[in-house]
């Protein structure tokens, strides 16, 4: 057994039960090489089969026992033993560096050895529920090629019940009592191991259709009791936590105000007990959360989605609103655009495609607004999985799409491969909004004109997008010292030689071309000891 890698073990239930996972829990004690407990629940995996999934974090002899609810149950209960775990091995990022976690700094995310992982997600919501394997596949090789580093996706019955996964079946039925369906979730299984295996972080949304979302008009989702959301979610936690994942808890919804009451004893009953993944809710179009779940300790990043709008009002609240106002306060967070607009899907004021370059500004505004820790991208056609025949009918007014496998390179998704071979190519978890940097802010004027800037708290790095102007003016003083300056191409990747124009208190760079480029400025110093 690897450092980091999936032990699994299964348990023949000595009883068999009408609804396992009502009557019966299964938590396994895993015990460190240096002695430390670890509590993981164990789930129900049809019949009377019951299985654990671990990562272990420690090279060296673990050891493990079995508590089971019902002490009479004696193949679940009080069953012991152990395994050895060695040094890390396998070629994925997750296999060399270990599981993602909140850094230190609380502002980005890295890998278990430390390593910083750059969130960069595609929201293929309906993928992992409609796709055959072969589509999956194919999907992932798509994604993987284009620099993506994570997948978000719902992992119950999209939007309203009874809708399921491609086979019809349904993640779990009922209210009041539910009985969850596990061949189900073996399905889902195969769709994230596939991921993981290509160095793809999985992103599960656990409770979408338990209640509305944005439009409950539209999408009235289940209302399901607390008690039995924390059941399934749990269940969920158990399956996949021992693989490489980060948690969304619910999507789509209005979890503000007196809604997030429900919400937090949600989120602590899944997730208050157990060593977990880092956790965060999706809040419906230009909703912010912060404020309602800064103080739990469960809720790990914030996510949030500046949505599909198109008007001066949307583009001020992603570059005027609550991530620019909030990112200094305490407790400090990641902060992640979890859904900015889609490519091609209609604006909600325009009644337009959303092109290649209004995705690109989203993602790389997201980016530099608050501290830069990762952003997602959502394409019209892959996010529901469809086919190009019709618009999407839970979600009116966004167009007819392109089928997915054509959705799935759009210009603005196969230039992901820019955004991230630069971010990946710099010390990206260190930049800081700084936008007193810039001259004469054109986005005063007009909010597609907002140049966004971000420096290092050690001022050797600065980074500048311009989205439109063919001049940026800055601030001689807020420099690097003796810095190397360049223009980098968001749409071809290609890097251009930056010349400035410098007045006594400002030096203004025209960009090389029509079209949206990143100024960056490095100092020569930083540049010496990146080339050690």
């Amino acid at each position: 057994m690897p450092l980091w890698g999936r032990f699994e073990k299964a348990f023949d239930s000595s009883i068999e039960y009408s609804n396992p996972v009502q009557q019966a829990t299964l938590t396994v004690e895993f015990t460190s090489p240096k002695g430390q407990v670890r509590k993981v629940p164990g789930f129900w995996d049809g019949g009377r089969v019951w299985r654990v999934r671990f990562a272990p974090d420690e090279v060296g002899k673990w050891t493990w026992r079995t508590l089971c609810s019902d002490t009479q149950n004696t193949g679940l209960h009080d069953q012991r033993g152990s395994f050895e775990c060695g040094s890390a091995t396998g070629q994925t990022r997750f296999a060399r560096h270990g599981p993602i976690r909140v850094a230190a700094d609380q502002r980005h995310f890295e890998h278990a050895d430390r390593t910083p992982f750059f969130w960069l997600a595609d929201t293929a919501w309906n993928g992992a529920l409609l796709s055959t394997p072969e589509e999956w596949n194919r999907y992932i090789q798509t994604r993987t090629n284009q620099g993506f580093t994570a997948v978000q996706f719902v992992a119950t019955q999209w939007r309203a019940a009874p809708q399921g996964d491609r086979t019809g079946q349904l993640a779990y039925q009922g209210t009041d009592k539910i009985a969850i369906n596990p061949e189900f979730f073996q399905r889902l299984d195969q769709k994230i191991t596939a991921l993981n295996e290509a160095g793809l972080l999985a992103v599960p949304v656990m409770l979408w259709a338990i209640q509305g979302g944005s439009n409950p008009k539209v999408n009235p989702g289940v209302a399901l009791p607390e008690d039995q959301a924390i059941l399934l979610g749990r269940y969920m936690l158990a399956r996949w936590g021992a693989h490489a994942v980060a948690w969304i808890l619910a999507g789509d919804g209005d979890y503000r105000g007196a809604k997030a009451t429900r919400w937090i004893k949600i989120g602590r009953g899944i997730f208050g007990d157990v060593h977990h993944a880092p956790v965060t809710l999706h809040p419906g179009g230009r909703q912010w959360v912060w404020a309602e779940f800064a103080d739990e300790k469960w809720y790990d990043f914030v996510g949030y989605q500046s949505g599909h709008g198109d008007d001066t009002a949307t583009l001020k609240w992603l570059i005027e609103g609550p991530p620019v106002e909030d990112w200094m306060k305490l407790p400090h967070r990641p902060f992640i655009n979890l859904e900015p607009c889609y490519e091609n899907h209609l604006g909600y004021q325009s009644r337009k495609p959303h092109s290649a370059d209004a995705v690109r500004r989203a993602l790389y505004w997201s980016l530099l607004v608050a501290p830069t820790a990762g952003v997602s991208y959502g394409g019209h056609g892959v996010w529901g999985w469809d086919d190009g025949t019709k618009e999407p009918t839970d979600h009116p007014g966004s167009g007819k799409p392109e089928p997915w496998h054509k959705a799935l390179k759009m210009p603005g998704a196969e230039q992901i491969k820019h955004l991230a071979h630069y971010f990946t190519g710099l010390d990206f978890w260190r930049l800081r909004p700084c936008p007193t940097v810039v001259v004469n802010q054109p986005g005063t004027q007009d909010p597609k004109r907002f140049v966004a800037a971000a420096r290092t708290d050690q001022k050797d790095l600065l980074v500048i997008y311009v989205p439109e102007d063919r001049t940026v003016e800055v601030r001689l003083d807020m420099l690097p010292p003796s810095p190397n300056v360049s223009w980098y191409n968001p749409r071809t990747g290609e890097t251009n030689t930056a010349v400035g124009v410098v007045t006594e208190k400002t030096v203004q760079f025209p960009t090389p071309s029509e079209g949206d480029w990143i100024l960056q400025m490095v100092s020569q110093k930083k540049d010496k000891e990146k080339d050690k």
